[in-house]
């Protein structure tokens, strides 16, 4: 049977690192393979000089690449292109075939027996460790004893050195687990709230497993291995394998990864389909290498278990895997609340030493207080770090869930969630502040061990110790659910189709940075990504909505296209949290409300805006009807709203909105009184311009300009929008005449070569360039913006030539580059940065030509670099395939790798593109 493809994000569960990922998704398109295939469970891929197999029924990996990673970017990119694109259809590889013959030979091999041990040195060795633990757990008995009596007020004082020691002959008694449980006391004594009660317990514990290895040969064999192995007994491999083992269809629910600086842990966390058994399966590595990637998240098999002996036994290895992994739609078994705690109960009965558990909780839904809440009311709170599930809250849009995960008393550590049979792993923990702590331990226990019992003595029927384990045992297995925490309401349906499938895990990949050239294009992407879809229409998939809404918040430029696919799960989303509420406050969206009065502001303004299409006095007089009790932030963007349908009709009202006291108001007001033909502002600004320069006709000789500039900012300048700070270098008064005639109708005076020819030589010639200038971007003319940069350049400052270049038509700019390009002008990075959109025909021809010239010729790489950063976000996608073949072409080439690779990194980004639009036209 045919391997179910596997999602995106269970491929990236495989990698062995953040790096990995990235370097995956830059080679996970079809361009990058010369031949990729499947054969049977093997897909089989060359890239460039590399050969990369799969087994998808491991999974294992083989790939001719130098790198000791497992499984290497190219394996990576090979499964992210299967599960995402599919590979292929092409007749198996030589080298592929030779994989799988490979593979089969080893496994029909016989396994060769180990030669036996000699017994009687193994009985000699297990009689010698025996007698050092029984010694360094009677040591360990009198130092609790110690403890206690002195008073664990002392430990505060003494900080972590007396557990250090006592834990070091733990391990020279071959200890290590009960070595460990020590060691971690010193980070908790005279530490965080309640720390002396977390103390207690701790050395309670310790007393009991002190008390169960005196009374080894007595206890249950489950039992007794339960000791064993707290104590630190290995056990050794093939003897777990070789005991009895458990067949079944096995779910991997979820996966928890640690890192105590020495060593990497991984617990992955299954289930049985038809038994309904628990199984962690642990795996480790050392900093640096990769971790075992045989079992991902969201997949099932079939196969055999083999479990470690104990009371409770969920610790197994893998014995055998009788199918391949494929995806599951939900996990069976899943239970209310008060059921699955019923669960930890059992095993912290059986286990005392046991912290968590994990379960599999049915219909749960978050609350608004950091609690999961089933149907019937009964709730359990999140640990520390994951108390702000978004992650959960964004896929189920509040509706019941099947939620795996970790209980311990501090909380639920989520693994996964399924939502409408889609897995949906958790995020990873953030910090953040904790919930208060409530103490386990009685008062009386806790007073009598606080002081010491040699100052107040312990009246108890045991050892104050073994009264403390046996009350911490009951209280955690006999927790209960909370109730009275109510579950967020459930969003409303959405109003619009999802967008493709395809599209939004394209959307996934640019939001987590997995892109051709990095985070460094990942936001012009997302940009890009964002204005096609609202072009399209749609709402992105939920999952995608925490990582958006953030993206949103740090770059105020997405948010309008953002909103237009953010969905109506979006906007309920945003209402939870503030420095999300940007997309309901301050981002237009656009609807008719039933009352004016209601709504967000964005709401009103969208309101606004769409009455103002269809009448616009009456939206006006609405506006003018509240305006008095809007707030300051709200008239400026309802004055903006002004500017569909803007008319001489709007005029009186926004003369007035220059008076207003607040200073975006008036700049609004402004904005749209420059750009209103007739208005009184224009106006004025061209009387005083008239008066201030006028045309001497001469008989005898050329026409000049009599320039008289104003001496002084007067209110009525100030009023109608004059600066009255000049810029640095400028004289008052030619900085206000550069700014009378910068909001003077540019209709007021004649053709542009005339008035510049009028103006050169002129003493006030800067001035009125410049003015000219500004007023050519505000008013966007690009027949002065063409004139004033053909002639006069040079003469303009650096930042009002810049600001010109954006009035030109895209074409001219593109032909001004395109020359620049091939005159080889510094400025040409300059010019095609700042045009707008994808560039013109003529253009991207100049700048494949240079690309494919550079990448030949210089000296230096950065230069081409820059350039092909800037092509791969501005050039037509369609030239993906010619940057293709000069990509392969220079690698073949004897050319410097530094001056291949960004042109190899070019074609990568500009077949992302095409394909990123391409999946936006798709039909859901």
């Amino acid at each position: 049977m045919p391997v179910e493809r596997w999602s995106a994000a269970q491929v990236e569960t495989l990698a062995p690192d953040a790096p990995s990922v990235k370097a995956a998704r830059g080679l996970s398109f079809p361009a990058s393979w010369s031949a990729t295939g499947r054969l049977d469970d093997i897909l089989w891929g060359q890239l460039r000089n590399y050969q990369v197999c799969v087994d998808l029924t491991g999974p294992a990996f083989k790939c001719s690449c130098p790198s000791r990673k497992i499984p290497c970017k190219h394996s990576l990119a090979l499964l992210m292109l299967w599960a995402e694109s599919d590979v292929a259809d092409a007749p198996a590889a030589e080298f592929a075939k030779q994989w799988q013959a490979a593979r089969a030979a080893r496994a029909a091999k016989p396994k060769t027996a180990a030669a036996a041990p000699d017994p009687a040195a193994a009985a000699k060795r297990v009689e010698q460790r025996a007698e050092r633990v029984a010694g360094g757990m009677t040591e360990l008995s009198r130092w609790l004893d110690d403890q206690i009596r002195q008073g664990l007020a002392g430990a505060q004082r003494s900080g972590p050195q007396p557990f250090e020691a006592m834990a070091a002959r733990l391990v020279d008694a071959q200890a290590p687990a009960a070595a460990g449980a020590v060691r971690r006391l010193g980070s908790i004594a005279g530490i965080g709230p309640h720390w002396a009660d977390r103390l207690l317990g701790e050395l309670a514990l310790l007393r009991l497993l002190v008390a169960g290895y005196e009374r080894l040969a007595d206890l249950p064999p489950e039992l007794a291995a339960t000791v064993r192995s707290r104590i630190g007994f290995p056990v050794a491999t093939d003897d777990v394998l070789a005991g009895p083992r458990v067949t079944d269809r096995w779910q991997v629910l979820g996966q928890v990864e640690s890192d105590d600086g020495a060593l990497t842990t991984r617990r992955t966390w299954l289930r049985g389909e038809a038994s309904g058994r628990f199984a962690l399966v642990l795996s480790f590595a050392a900093p640096g290498q990769p971790m075992a990637a045989d079992l991902v998240a969201g997949t099932e098999f079939r196969g055999e278990l083999a479990f470690y002996p104990g009371s409770a036994p969920l610790r197994a290895l893998v014995a055998d895997k009788t199918s391949a992994a494929e995806p599951f739609r939900e996990p069976s078994g899943a239970v209310p609340l008060a059921t699955a705690l019923s669960g930890y109960t059992a095993t912290v009965a059986a286990e005392p030493w046991r912290f968590d558990a994990p379960v599999l909780l049915a219909g749960v839904v978050p609350s608004g207080d950091a609690w999961l809440v089933d149907e019937s009311g009964a709730a359990l709170p999140l640990a520390p770090g994951h108390r702000e599930p978004w992650w959960l809250l964004a896929a189920a849009g509040g509706r019941p869930a099947t939620v795996a995960a970790e209980w311990s008393p501090t909380g639920l550590r989520p693994l996964a969630a399924w939502v409408e049979g889609e897995f949906v792993a958790a995020a990873p923990p953030v910090p953040g502040p904790a919930p208060a702590r409530h103490p386990e331990l009685p008062p009386e226990l806790l007073a009598s061990a606080l002081v010491g019992t040699n100052r107040r003595p312990w009246t108890g029927e045991v050892p104050l110790l073994e009264a403390a384990a046996v009350a911490l045992t009951r209280h955690r297995a006999g927790v209960l659910p909370g109730d009275g925490h109510e579950a967020v309401p459930a969003t409303p349906g959405e109003t619009e189709a999802a967008l493709p499938t395809p599209a939004g895990a394209r959307l996934l990949r640019i939001l987590g940075g997995a892109v051709p050239g990095g985070a460094q294009l990942a936001q012009e992407l997302l940009s890009q990504w964002l204005a096609a879809a609202a072009e399209r229409g749609g709402h992105v998939p939920p999952s995608a909505l925490p990582a958006l809404l953030d993206a949103g918040r740090r770059n105020s430029i997405v948010r309008p296209a953002l909103a237009r696919v953010a969905g109506r799960r979006g906007a309920w989303l945003a209402g939870m949290r503030a420095d999300w509420r940007w997309l309901r406050d301050e981002t237009t969206v656009v609807a008719m409300l039933p009352d004016w009065h209601t709504g967000s502001s964005g709401e009103r303004v969208g309101h606004l805006t769409r009455l103002r299409e269809t009448d616009p006095a009456q939206a006006r007089e609405l506006l003018i009807s509240t305006w008095a009790e809007e707030s300051s932030d709200d008239r400026a963007r309802f004055v903006g709203a002004l500017a569909t349908g803007l008319s001489t009709d709007d005029d009186p009202f926004l003369e007035a909105a220059l008076d207003d006291r607040r200073k975006e108001v008036r700049e609004a007001a402004l904005d749209l009184l420059r750009r209103l033909p007739g208005s009184q502002l224009r106006s004025r600004m061209a009387e005083r311009a008239l008066t201030l320069v006028q045309r001497e006709r001469r008989l005898l000789g050329a026409d000049r300009l009599v320039v008289t500039p104003p001496e002084e900012l007067d209110a009525a300048l100030r009023r109608d929008g004059v600066a009255s700070t000049p810029a640095r270098g400028i004289g008052v008064s030619a900085w206000l005449l550069e700014e009378v005639v910068a909001a003077t109708p540019l209709d007021t005076w004649s053709a542009p070569a005339t008035m510049l020819r009028l103006a050169r030589g002129n003493d006030w010639e800067t001035p009125l360039l410049h003015g000219w200038a500004k007023a050519a971007v505000v008013q966007q003319d690009p027949a002065w913006a063409g004139a004033l940069l053909a002639d006069v350049s040079g003469a303009l400052r650096e930042s009002v030539r810049w600001d010109l270049h954006l009035v030109l038509p895209p074409a001219e700019l593109g032909r001004l580059a395109a020359d620049a390009l091939r005159r080889d002008d510094g400025l040409a990075n300059r010019l095609l940065a700042i045009h707008p959109g994808h560039w013109p025909e003529e253009l991207s021809v100049a700048v494949l030509e240079t690309i494919a010239h550079r990448a030949r010729t210089d000296r230096h790489s950065w230069q081409l670099g820059e350039l092909c950063r800037e092509a791969g976000l501005a050039m037509p996608p369609a030239y993906a395939e010619l940057v293709s073949r000069l990509a392969l072409q220079l690698d073949q080439e004897p050319a410097d790798p530094s001056r291949v690779r960004p042109v190899a990194e070019l074609a990568r980004t500009l077949t992302f593109r095409q394909e990123m639009f391409a999946e936006l036209t798709t039909a859901s």
